[in-house]
């Protein structure tokens, strides 16, 4: 009788335990499935309208750089001294193999015999200083000429950074003294007297 009780449980157990368990009929993405409506195909299409968790984009200045089909004239994002330190970082990882560090068209991809039909643009043609900012968040997002879209490899926020980093670089390239603060002209004019003073 104990060998009954004991027996049972154990019965029902071994048989709720069938193979199909772990070996279950399913599909694997891209195989051919019989089922119909979807033209042989194993994975389904989204349904329209359907937007992937975190992926909702309500902003179009932020990720576009357009409203309204015109190019931004300003930031959608704060510029501290962080997000330029980010945009620089970017900036040498994927644009100075072209552009260079300075912005100037003369990377390395360049001068070793990249033979292209256009020379990379300079960040410091007067029509690029001109440019609005969303035009450089579209061209890291889309593309432009021979150089192709960046936007599975860099996210929004660090194209806008990028952007801010080559507004650094235009105004770094072509400052006069009336965008120098006046008590920073002041130290700067007077450190070569400094130096010669010291050199005597």
């Amino acid at each position: 009788m104990k060998r009954l009780l004991i027996l049972a449980p154990v019965a029902v157990i071994l048989g709720g335990c069938h193979t199909d368990m772990w070996q279950q009929p399913r599909l694997s993405p891209l195989d051919e499935s019989g089922w119909h409506g979807y033209e042989g195909q194993a994975s389904r299409p989204l349904p329209k309208g359907t937007v992937a968790r975190g992926h909702l984009q309500t902003d179009d200045a932020f990720f576009t750089g357009r409203v309204n089909g015109k190019y931004v004239e300003e930031f959608p994002i704060q510029i501290t001294k962080d997000v330029l330190l980010r945009g620089q970082e970017r900036f040498n990882i994927y644009c100075t193999p072209c552009h260079g560090r300075l912005g100037d068209g003369n990377g390395m991809i360049t001068k070793r015999g990249l033979a292209l039909r256009r020379k990379p643009a300079s960040y410091h043609t007067d029509r690029l200083r001109k440019m609005p900012v969303g035009h450089f968040y579209d061209v890291i997002t889309n593309g432009y000429g021979a150089m192709f879209s960046y936007a599975a490899r860099v996210e929004p926020q660090d194209r806008w950074a990028i952007a801010a980093y080559i507004r650094a670089l235009q105004l770094s390239q072509n400052a006069n003294a009336a965008d120098v603060d006046s008590r920073d002209l002041a130290k700067l004019q007077s450190a070569p007297k400094a130096e010669k003073e010291v050199a005597r």
